[in-house]
C-alpha cells in the first residue's frame, strides 16, 4: 500500500489530497470527489478511502482531495457549482504524479455528480464519470419525489394505520404538509428563484447541457432507500432527452434496492467496488491501454 499525502494549489489556495499509487505505468486514473456537506476526502463510513485502496490494488491510481473550504483544504467553500477550478487543479496534480496517465475518471456521489457533469466535457482527459445517487434537486422535483415515493407508499404501511387507529397520527399537520408538497410539485411554491445570478437555469437543465457535450462513458449506482435517485429517475421519465443522452453515453446502471444514500453497510460498499472495478477495466480495455499491473 503506497499512499502519499499531497498539498497542491487551486488559484493559489492550498488544497489537501491523498494519492493512492498503482504499480507499473498506469494509464487510467480515478479522481474521487467529496459531496458537499460536513465531510472530507475519507468519505462517509470511510468508503472513499476503502474504494480508493481497492482500485489502486487493481492498477488504477486514485487521488482523493478536499475542495476548498472543506476538510483540511484552505479557502472558503464555494459549492459544487463552482468547483471546476479545484477539479482541474486536482487532475493536473494527478497527472504530474502519474505521468504515464492517458485518461481519468471522475468518481462522485450526490452533488459531486453534478460537479462532474458541469466539468467533464471541458477536459479531454476525462474519459468517464461514475455517478452514485446523482443530485438533480429542485424544489418541485423534491416535492414530486416525496409525494410519489413517500406519501403514497406510507398509505400501504401497517405502522401508518396503527397510528391512525390509536389516535397518534397528527391528521391536520400531515394534511398541511401534504398540501404544501403537492403545491410545490405543481411548481407553485409561492417563492421566487434562489438560483445564483450567474446562471438562473434549473440545476437539471445545466447538468443536461454538460451531459449532452460529454463524449465519455458513464456508470451509475442507485440506492433503493433514498429519495435522491428517485428524484433523478422521475426527471428522466418526464424529460425524454435525458434518457436519450444517457443511452448515447452507453451508460451502465446498477441498483441496490435496500441501500441507503451513503451505502453504509460493508456489503453495499463491496458491491459498488466490484461494479466499479469491472467498469474501470472495461473502460481501460476500450481505449486500448496497456495491461493492468495489480498489487
Amino acid at each position: 500500500m503506497n499512499e502519499i499525502p499531497i498539498v497542491f494549489e487551486s488559484n493559489a489556495i492550498p488544497l489537501v489530497g491523498m494519492l493512492h499509487q498503482a504499480q507499473g505505468n498506469p494509464e487510467l486514473g480515478v479522481l474521487v470527489m467529496v459531496a458537499g456537506g460536513p465531510q472530507y476526502r475519507i468519505g462517509g463510513h470511510r468508503q472513499l478511502l476503502l474504494w480508493a485502496r481497492k482500485f489502486a490494488a487493481q492498477g488504477f491510481p486514485v487521488f482523493r482531495f478536499d475542495f476548498r473550504g472543506m476538510g483540511d483544504s484552505y479557502g472558503e467553500y464555494v459549492g459544487y457549482e463552482n468547483a471546476e477550478d479545484d477539479i482541474r487543479a486536482a487532475i493536473d496534480r494527478l497527472y504530474e504524479e502519474c505521468p504515464s496517465l492517458k485518461g481519468v475518471v471522475l468518481w462522485g456521489e450526490c452533488n459531486a455528480c453534478s460537479a462532474s457533469l458541469f466539468y467533464a466535457h471541458k477536459d479531454q482527459r476525462v474519459l468517464g464519470i461514475v455517478m452514485l445517487n446523482p443530485w438533480v434537486r429542485t424544489e418541485e422535483g423534491q416535492a414530486r419525489a416525496v409525494v410519489k415515493h413517500y406519501y403514497l407508499n406510507r398509505l400501504t404501511e401497517r405502522s401508518f394505520w396503527n397510528k391512525v387507529f390509536t389516535l397518534k397520527f397528527d391528521i391536520l399537520g400531515s394534511m398541511r404538509s401534504a398540501v404544501k408538497m403537492i403545491a410545490k410539485a405543481r411548481g407553485n411554491s409561492g417563492k421566487g428563484s434562489s438560483l445564483p445570478v450567474m446562471d438562473r437555469r434549473p440545476l437539471p437543465e445545466r447538468m443536461l447541457e454538460g451531459l449532452t457535450h460529454f463524449r465519455g462513458r458513464i456508470m451509475m449506482v442507485m440506492s433503493g432507500r433514498d429519495l435522491v435517485p428517485k428524484e433523478f429517475d422521475d426527471l428522466v421519465a418526464r424529460v425524454p432527452v435525458w434518457k436519450e443522452q444517457l443511452a448515447a453515453r452507453q451508460t451502465e446502471r446498477h441498483e441496490l434496492p435496500y441501500a441507503d444514500h451513503t451505502f453504509s453497510s460493508g456489503e453495499w460498499r463491496e458491491q459498488v467496488a466490484v461494479w466499479g472495478i469491472d467498469w474501470l477495466q472495461g473502460l481501460h480495455a476500450e481505449h486500448g491501454q496497456a495491461p493492468l499491473q495489480r498489487m
